[in-house]
């Protein structure tokens, strides 16, 4: 007889030996960042006990900063985490209270961010924004022609989107589908996958929920001095900067990376092309989730721009949207799922960091670092105005080379210019919304923003590399600069907001 085992037989194994772990020594580089941290430390505490204008609770809050601001550019740990961290610490040693940490969560500002993130949830599911895109691309002749549409449509998106990341994961499937259409060019396409996450970033200034840092440097600024930015005005400053700068942006990423040729040959996109990627159509008619997205977001735009005739809050506002986003009968996605698309870490990092620049404000340390560390500046007065923002707009663009989250640029940025505006003789608003539309540049680096990452890496399509990317910005960065000092020396005082009151 002929027996068959259906399992192999149990062979006792001896578990295989673990590798001894190997620990790697610190680098010169990252022992060098340790010693500049103990040496800064060290030299707050020493100047604590000499210094009487520096409390002992502004010493602690600044150590707690230098600190955090230390983590987030040397380490890889979660932003949102060392934020949390420096925020509980503060609590801890008692230069803020529990009730304080506790109330930024419930601050109007993280409402405001949370319920347009919702709102945002049911214009993509809708189907509407590819079709806004389609609408606009097929229209496109030339490359120069499909370049400044894709920029005015990616312009627009900044209303309807309340994050940079969002809006590029957004528009990417509209990306790839043009890419596709445009595979024989591989110039223009590189051109395209450089364009959007450009635009993405410039044009984030013409809302007050283009980015999560606007929303923070308006409560920085209300907590200093008592009055911040409403939407209306935030539009009005920031869209004209946005228009200029991304359309500047878009002819020169033509120039630079496509030839005569790539310029001369004509194009033929069509509809179906873009909504290969979509499951909604994007010709015919309108649908009826396309329809009420569109009325919502058009009805929610207008009573944030018109705050002070209704006097509704704008927080209240998008909370309103939100829940007609979600409704069973009108909403086209469900609450739940449209929860799920927010990105928590991102208001909880917000509520942290306002934490921080409260404290930063309150205790004092704001003041003393800014007349300590700009002494010489300021002792001369207004006649050291021009050359303050011409040096806080370097620093602002230049920044996301050392802190890459644009939040955290402006917990750190905001609340040293705001204490320090009004001794050159500048407005500390003027100084604030300049500083923040600087910080817009930031393409340096595949890392130094998640949209640059995003886009320089998708399946199947060639895009760009670091060299591609040091290029544009060897240009675009002064470029950028230049254009926020003419706005804020020509165009913002005729729109209200002067900088030298």
């Amino acid at each position: 007889m002929t027996f068959y085992a259906t399992t192999p037989p149990r062979v006792p194994m001896s578990s295989p030996t673990p590798l001894p772990r190997v620990r790697r020594r610190p680098g010169p580089g990252r022992l060098a960042a340790v010693l500049v941290l103990l040496v800064t430390c060290a030299g707050i505490v020493h100047l604590a006990r000499t210094d009487v204008a520096l409390s002992a609770d502004a010493a602690v809050t600044l150590i707690v900063f230098v600190i955090a601001v230390w983590l987030w550019i040397f380490t890889r740990i979660d932003d949102t985490y060392v934020a949390l961290g420096a925020a509980a610490t503060l609590t801890v040693v008692g230069v803020t209270d529990a009730d304080a940490l506790f109330a930024t969560l419930g601050d109007d500002i993280v409402w405001l961010l949370l319920s347009a993130f919702v709102i945002a949830a049911g214009v993509a599911s809708s189907g509407l924004a590819t079709r806004g895109a389609a609408f606009l691309v097929t229209g496109a002749r030339t490359p120069r022609s499909l370049i400044h549409l894709v920029t005015a449509a990616l312009v627009v998106t900044a209303f309807a989107v309340p994050s940079t990341s969002g809006r590029a994961a957004l528009v990417l499937p509209v990306f790839v589908a043009i890419a596709g259409v445009l595979a024989d060019r591989p110039r223009l396409v590189r051109g395209l996958a450089l364009l959007f996450p450009t635009v993405i970033l410039l044009s984030a200034v013409a809302s007050l929920l283009g980015a999560g840092a606007h929303l923070i440097t308006s409560q920085i600024v209300t907590t200093a001095t008592g009055s911040g930015f409403d939407f209306a005005t935030w539009m009005l400053l920031g869209l004209p900067l946005a228009i200029v700068s991304s359309h500047a942006a878009a002819e020169l990423v033509l120039w630079m990376f496509t030839d005569a040729d790539d310029r001369r040959r004509r194009l033929s996109i069509s509809a179906e092309d873009v909504g290969a990627q979509s499951s909604t159509p994007v010709t015919g008619p309108l649908t009826v989730a396309e329809s009420r997205s569109a009325l919502l977001l058009a009805v929610v735009t207008v009573l944030w721009c018109t705050e002070p005739l209704h006097g509704i809050h704008p927080a209240v506002v998008a909370l309103l949207g939100a829940l007609v986003a979600t409704s069973p009968r009108y909403g086209s996605v469900k609450l739940g799922v449209a929860l799920k698309a927010v990105p928590w870490t991102l208001l909880l990092f917000m509520a942290a960091t306002l934490s921080i620049g409260t404290a930063l404000t309150t205790s004092g340390a704001v003041d003393w670092l800014a007349t300590s560390a700009f002494g010489p500046l300021t002792s001369r007065g207004a006649a050291a105005g021009p050359l303050f923002v011409v040096v806080v707009v370097v620093i602002s663009t230049a920044a996301h080379l050392v802190i890459q989250s644009r939040s955290a640029r402006s917990a750190v940025l905001i609340p040293v210019v705001v204490a320090l505006a009004p001794t050159v003789g500048v407005d500390p608003l003027a100084a604030a919304f300049l500083s923040t539309a600087a910080a817009g540049f930031c393409h340096t680096l595949p890392s130094s923003a998640k949209p640059v990452t995003l886009f320089s890496s998708v399946p199947d399509v060639p895009t760009y590399t670091s060299r591609h990317l040091l290029r544009l910005s060897a240009v675009l960065g002064p470029l950028s600069a230049v254009l926020v000092l003419l706005f804020a020396w020509f165009v913002w005082p005729l729109l209200g907001m002067p900088l030298f009151p």
